[in-house]
């Protein structure tokens, strides 16, 4: 770390503390990641970027403590956001990672159905809008779930597209007819609204040394779990363990299997506003499929 981020650490740690070493770690697309050790003995993991964001971190301290009001599944505890020069960071609780056993993913498949269900209320939304990776994510309350869907998810990120020239005709067209008909297959009036993850893929948990699953990085709101359980399957990394522990706990509707392909695209439309029309087919040939 460069001197007026380490600086910055170490105010914000607080009680006159140091930073005495710190190394870089994998810390993903968007953020630059060290694990530093400061005068205490202690460690802190710390997240920073330059991006123009400006409260991207202040955001992602909000879904860290949700999540760990709720409990089910451990997060990182203490986060706090920066500023360093014209670099933010976050700092918060160093976790080392242990190795998954065998029945790790039933834990975690167990764990995430008991954090949904502890959660459940009516409405959907978040207190605050936030991110998904770096697109700003509005989090409306809403009571209505196919609603909040339609104009906070789907037409947000078409909308997106269209202003970052990414929609062509055939991708706007499919879009709006598959939003029309959102009806059909999201009106589950017995589905509550959970606390979700919100960005849960394979790089958004980790293993803990007792082998006990993390999550990170979270894009938080309520949400119905269905879409959560849809992000896993989008890039792998679950194996199915996973999904029949979560079923045995607290078993999906009727047709879930179904509309996976509907709460996939949200994200694969964030890919293509995130990075470019390489995600362009996907969008379209998931969308030739559904509609």
């Amino acid at each position: 770390m460069d001197v007026a981020l380490t600086r910055a650490v170490a105010e914000l740690a607080g009680d006159g503390l140091e930073v005495v070493s710190s190394r870089p770690v994998g810390g993903g697309c968007i953020s630059e990641a060290a694990w530093v050790e400061l005068s205490d003995g202690t460690s802190r993991f710390v997240k920073s970027s330059s991006l123009g964001v400006t409260d991207m971190y202040e955001r992602e301290v909000e879904g860290l403590e949700a999540l760990a009001a709720v409990g089910g599944v451990r997060v990182p505890r203490g986060a706090r956001a920066g500023r360093a020069g014209g670099r933010r960071f976050l700092l918060m609780e160093a976790i080392a990672t242990g190795s998954a056993g065998a029945g790790f993913f039933r834990s975690f498949g167990r764990r995430l159905a008991d954090l949904h269900r502890r959660s459940a209320g009516i409405r959907f939304g978040f207190a605050h809008d936030n991110y998904i990776g770096a697109t700003p994510q509005p989090n409306g309350w809403s009571h209505d779930w196919v609603d909040f869907f339609r104009r906070h998810r789907l037409g947000h990120q078409l909308d997106l597209a269209r202003r970052n020239g990414l929609a062509d005709s055939e991708l706007s067209r499919l879009g709006d007819r598959l939003i029309e008909r959102l009806g059909e297959w999201l009106d589950l009036a017995d589905e509550p609204a959970c606390l979700l993850h919100g960005d849960l893929w394979g790089g958004n948990f980790m293993v803990d040394c007792d082998g006990a699953p993390v999550l990170i990085d979270p894009a938080c709101y309520y949400g119905q779990r269905e879409a959560e359980l849809a992000m896993t399957r989008l890039f792998g990394g679950f194996e199915e363990d996973f999904y029949a522990a979560y079923d045995e706990a607290w078993p999906l509707p009727p047709g879930a299997a179904e509309r996976t392909g509907i709460y996939k695209l949200y994200h694969l439309l964030n890919h293509l506003n995130l990075f470019g029309g390489s995600y362009r087919g996907q969008c379209v040939g998931l969308l030739k499929r559904l509609v």
